[in-house]
């Protein structure tokens, strides 16, 4: 199945690129992680509100808030399209990484997202 690609782009042949399945769900994951909540006007409660946390003071404790809300953010508006398997938070150094593994639900594939905030 072909879905419109994110960010909104054209293509070589001048028509609207499209991304497969797999790539338009990580997309999805990206929005949802990457928008604060408020930042939609007719869905304020959209997003997971991690880019608040780039400013931080980097702990364990703050480790484990974020796996909770982007657990939290990615059942509640990605539920019917992926199942979390694991969200692993790592507080090292200057450095948050987040990893997060699903399970496409429409074809059981199983995929990784890592992001990390540097110093």
């Amino acid at each position: 199945m072909t879905q419109v690609d994110f960010p909104f782009t054209i293509d070589n042949r001048g028509r609207t690129a499209a991304t497969a399945e797999a790539e338009h769900v990580r997309d999805l994951v990206e929005q949802v992680l990457f928008t604060a909540p408020g930042e939609r006007v007719n869905r304020p409660s959209f997003g997971s509100g991690l880019l608040q946390l780039v400013f931080a003071p980097l702990s364990d404790e703050l480790a484990s808030a974020t796996q909770f809300l982007v657990q939290g953010a990615l059942q509640q508006w990605l539920g019917d399209l992926i199942q979390v398997e694991a969200v692993e938070v790592i507080a090292e150094d200057s450095t948050l990484g987040v990893r997060v593994v699903y399970t496409l639900r429409r074809t059981g594939e199983r995929l990784t997202v890592d992001l990390s905030r540097g110093a």
